[in-house]
């Protein structure tokens, strides 16, 4: 029963992360249709801002987070605006070539800039996160009880900003019809930039709290994850939010289950695809995802 309870607050925590990450990959396809490719690489250069933050600069721990924070929507609005804006009006296949182009850029520059070996993460002086928690025979760190709630918590509040407010209207009229919204008078450059805000904003906070319990980053250290948050963002319906957060946690339960089992542990990595495949093979739109009727 501890096993169990113990892979269920594993699962929880992973699939937390996988969610935050997800929802990057859903808004930004949303509003551009877009898969952005590079996502998984800005939430693995969130790791090295850090690393310097920390390990280079000395900065407190929850100073850092935040300049991390800061630093990483400035390189995904960044990214937009050199790599993207330019070939908004390109075929659907430049664009994409371009996201695939600039996460090949961030790989190697990482590998450039901070060597090919993985660096420490500096989760010793991360304060009261990085502290072991007990509960009878289940011993894990705070920051795998907090990850889901604040996970929670920020899905709420983003469901809420893109329903109540002004902002969020516009995201849903660009998300519905891109031509018409801008010929209605949105701004949008800035509906574009705030997703982007968004998107690498959850990437860095996630990013935090991934490597904590992992204690090393390097420059692949994205790839893999950032394709199963892109899987969990299909899996939940790639545009709906709450689906992102509902695909992320299945793929971190099952995840976390299938490593806890001493037969099938080396295909831990396998299982979120062969989910993927059947969810797509059920329900092609994903979970939460909404058939899109065209017009003839």
């Amino acid at each position: 029963m501890d096993t169990f309870l113990q892979n269920c607050l594993n699962g929880l925590s992973i699939g937390s992360i996988y969610a935050l990450i997800a929802i990057g990959y859903t808004m930004v396809y949303g509003i551009l249709r877009l898969i952005n490719f590079a996502h998984g690489d800005i939430f693995m250069m969130a790791g090295y801002f850090m690393i310097i933050c920390m390990t280079d600069l000395l900065i407190p721990w929850y100073i850092s987070i935040i300049i991390v924070i800061i630093a990483t929507i400035i390189l995904g609005v960044v990214i937009e605006k050199v790599a993207y804006k330019p070939l908004r009006d390109a075929p659907r296949m430049s664009i994409m070539i371009s996201a695939i182009g600039v996460s090949y850029l961030l790989e190697n520059l990482a590998t450039y800039i901070f060597s090919a070996q993985p660096k420490s993460y500096p989760y010793d002086k991360m304060g009261f996160l990085s502290s072991k928690v007990t509960l009878g025979n289940i011993s894990t760190t705070l920051v795998t009880f907090i990850t889901p709630v604040l996970t929670i918590l920020l899905v709420i509040a983003l469901v809420i900003l893109i329903r109540k407010t002004k902002i969020g209207m516009a995201m849903r009229a660009v998300s519905r019809d891109f031509e018409t919204s801008q010929l209605m008078g949105v701004r949008i450059n800035a509906v574009i930039s705030f997703t982007f805000v968004i998107g690498s904003g959850l990437a860095a906070l996630g990013s935090v709290l991934y490597f904590i319990p992992r204690a090393s980053v390097y420059p692949l250290a994205g790839s893999l994850p950032g394709l199963k948050c892109f899987v969990a963002a299909v899996f939940g319906g790639i545009g709906s939010i709450p689906g992102a957060l509902v695909g992320g946690f299945l793929i971190g339960l099952s995840e976390t289950f299938v490593k806890g089992s001493a037969t099938l542990s080396q295909y831990s990595d396998v299982i979120t695809f062969v989910l993927l495949i059947i969810v797509l093979l059920v329900k092609p739109t994903g979970l939460f995802g909404e058939k899109i009727k065209e017009k003839v």
